[in-house]
């Protein structure tokens, strides 16, 4: 078919006026939060019910057009990128909260549901969606799910799988499949749910999700210390942990906060200025729970763990200092900076981030590195950011070779290439870094099962 009948026969898909061709649509639709891959879709087509992304994955088939996925477009390993003439199926209106049940403290949800939106419905149900992060004004449930997305409370309440009761899929044949029927307790076969979550789009579309929900937090405090050194975040959190349920413990560098702070939203948390900062948060449901928090600084501090440290006194403060870590992307934004988002068993992660940071700077003495992640978890998040006279395309095949460095060192930790954002094209070449070889075989054969025509999300992941 001739890109023009192509173009005419979505339009029969979806409702009218749901098929874009606009350079602009193109452009905007056509790639996610990296800059490395021009996009070239051929059309962005927006369905609004499950049936109609049945309907356009039948057709794909039929007709051999690849399909890409577009949530919000936050990624940041280019899985929902349009580089070679694919149809973007983009799920922004396919956004509505379909049902809620509050004896099972379940949601069900369709895809395009942004993050935020979800958090806010559960608060408005005296409930909590505990999946937080950066970007959860703007990302979409499908694509959180696709990605396996984890974000600043993984610590406490796990990754976004963890709160998945149920799935709509449509795969990549053009089946509908109803996926574990929203039950706790269901021991009957393979559970296909965790094969779609974590795939980007490359085995189906997810379309609905059935989301489990938590009692909200109590009284959520925040504690900024100031470390004396990069392995004393392992002795903090050993400390806390032992005696405190932390809900978030997150880690950044002093060039990190500098950024921030001169962005000019948020002050120093204290005077003292130390290499390192940890952001603990936790529940202060007691007076005794805060004087376990006040003894453990002060055994922190007596050990010359913790040069200084600061403790929220209202919502408002305690916002402030989150401030702190998750302003930090925004604030490095403007200097192009390379990113790399790594991971590690918690245990080795002071020593891994030693390891990288020191091949960096011997290599590229003039490039800053700034530091921050959930370091809780293992999450690590390398940023590089590009000197002002180094033109941006030199800066990216500097960092290229960075990569090589970065992804042997993680192989030797046996640690993650992607913690967080999926594989897409960007890590795709790295995969094996993390994955044998036979464990690739086995994916690409799951992807031949789901999608034989190989029409879903083609050239992300691996290569068939």
């Amino acid at each position: 078919m001739t890109p023009e009948q192509i173009i005419a026969t979505l339009k029969t898909l979806v409702d009218e006026g749901k098929v874009l061709t606009d350079p602009a649509d193109l452009d905007n639709y056509g790639k996610d939060w990296t800059k490395i891959y021009p996009p070239k879709p051929l059309a962005i087509v927006f369905p609004k019910t499950t049936e109609q992304v049945q309907a356009l994955v039948k057709f794909a088939n039929e007709a051999d057009v690849a399909l890409v996925p577009s949530g919000g477009r936050t990624g940041l390993s280019a899985g929902a990128v349009a580089a070679n003439g694919e149809v973007v199926v983009a799920f922004d209106y396919m956004n509505q909260i379909v049902d809620f049940n509050a004896s099972d403290r379940t949601v069900r949800c369709q895809a395009g549901v942004i993050t935020e939106q979800l958090q806010t419905f559960a608060e408005d149900n005296g409930l909590y969606y505990p999946v937080d992060f950066a970007s959860a004004g703007s990302s979409q449930l499908g694509g959180n799910l696709s990605t396996n997305a984890g974000g600043i409370k993984v610590i406490r309440y796990g990754m976004s799988r963890d709160w998945v009761a149920g799935l709509t899929v449509v795969t990549g044949k053009g089946d509908v499949l109803e996926l574990n029927k929203d039950l706790e307790k269901n021991n009957t076969g393979y559970d296909l749910r965790h094969l779609f979550i974590g795939a980007e789009g490359t085995l189906g579309f997810i379309t609905e999700a059935t989301m489990k929900l938590t009692r909200k937090p109590d009284n959520l405090t925040v504690l900024v210390l100031g470390l004396n050194d990069l392995t004393n975040t392992m002795d903090v959190l050993q400390t806390f942990q032992n005696r405190i349920d932390l809900t978030a413990y997150e880690f950044f560098s002093h060039q990190a906060m500098q950024h921030v702070l001169a962005h000019g939203q948020v002050q120093a948390p204290f005077e003292t200025e130390a290499p390192y900062y940890a952001l603990l948060e936790f529940e202060a449901v007691s007076d005794q729970v805060m004087d376990d928090a006040m003894g453990l600084f002060e055994q922190c501090v007596e050990n010359g763990w913790v040069l200084d440290g600061v403790i929220s006194q209202s919502e408002t403060q305690a916002k402030n200092l989150w401030m702190l870590r998750e302003g930090i992307s925004e604030s490095i934004a403007p200097r192009t900076p390379y990113k790399n988002d790594i991971s590690v068993v918690v245990s080795k992660v002071p020593e891994f981030l030693t390891e990288i940071d020191q091949v960096v700077t011997e290599h590229y003495p003039d490039f800053e590195i700034i530091w921050f992640g959930h370091i809780g978890d293992g999450n690590l998040h390398l940023n590089i950011l590009k000197p002002e006279d180094l033109p941006k395309e030199d800066f990216f095949e500097k960092c290229q070779q960075v990569n090589k460095w970065v992804f042997e060192i993680v192989e030797r930790y046996q640690g993650s290439v992607s913690a967080e954002h999926g594989v897409g094209m960007t890590k795709k070449p790295y995969l094996q870094y993390t994955r044998s070889e036979t464990e690739i075989d086995y994916l690409r054969a799951i992807k031949q099962v789901f999608d034989p025509k190989g029409v879903m999300n083609p050239g992300k992941v691996f290569d068939l």
